[in-house]
């Protein structure tokens, strides 16, 4: 019986789980240009946790996002998001599930440069079919959340960098996604900017039952983490407890 074929235990998932991962494992190229990306990873993410994978370039952690988030397909092990697997489905499922259950902060951000805030911030339900006017309107509200009210119609160029970030996490949750997906969030950022980021995700993107899986190297801003996966060649070498004080190693699922 192979990894993907081999059940999860029927404990594994509650509603405290958002994610669970075993056994993964994803290859890039074949034969001699293969490079094994992820080897044999075990991870399980929390509700409302904010969980880092952290770990030098090269180690994997954007491959496993990517999986997590069905943007790639494992070759082997099996992850379950909400209890279903992205490799299953077809690209039209895939798409559909994950323009109503994650939200992506790129690293790139690629707020649409024709855009004001709030049309950038509207753009995820548009896809999804809702009216311009009403998307607008639930765009402003959450710039507002954001604390960027004032700046709803000014284009991305005419914002700061951390203004730039504000507008994408508010483009991550307008349509309420259950996971949140940041890749290098405060990369750009200086020390200070990148701390008043970290305490928005906090406070906005955590709670409702969501859960925010944060990619970094950036070690200023551990200290927001209720856990830490430290990931190295394509493996975790160990889960720790991030530097909230007021946050365990995760419920347990007994």
């Amino acid at each position: 019986m192979t990894l993907m074929e081999r059940p999860l235990p029927k404990n594994t998932f509650s509603r405290r789980t958002t994610v669970v991962c075993r056994g993964l494992i994803k290859t890039y190229g074949t034969r001699e240009t293969a490079v094994t990306a992820l080897r044999g990873i075990d991870l399980d993410i929390y509700t409302d946790e904010l969980l880092m994978l952290a770990g030098p370039s090269g180690c994997g952690k954007t491959t496993l996002i990517s999986v997590i988030a069905g943007i790639l397909d494992h070759d082997s092990g099996d992850c379950r998001v909400f209890g279903r697997d992205f490799s299953r489905m077809r690209n039209s499922k895939k798409t559909r599930m994950r323009g109503e259950t994650i939200g992506f902060v790129f690293q790139a951000l690629n707020l649409l440069p024709a855009l004001t805030a709030a049309e950038n911030v509207a753009v995820p339900l548009l896809v999804n079919g809702v009216r311009w006017s009403q998307a607008i309107r639930q765009a402003r509200a959450m710039l507002d959340r954001v604390g960027l009210a004032d700046r709803e119609r000014s284009l991305p160029a005419q914002l700061s960098g951390g203004q730039q970030q504000r507008v994408a996490i508010a483009r991550a949750l307008i349509h309420g996604p259950k996971l949140v997906v940041c890749d290098e969030p405060t990369s750009a950022l200086d020390h200070e900017t990148g701390h008043k980021v970290m305490q928005l995700l906090r406070e906005v993107a955590l709670g409702e039952g969501r859960s925010l899986v944060i990619v970094t190297h950036d070690a200023r801003i551990f200290e927001f983490a209720d856990r830490i996966a430290r990931m190295d060649d394509g493996r975790i070498v160990s889960v720790d407890k991030g530097g909230r004080k007021d946050t365990a190693n995760g419920p347990s699922l007994a």
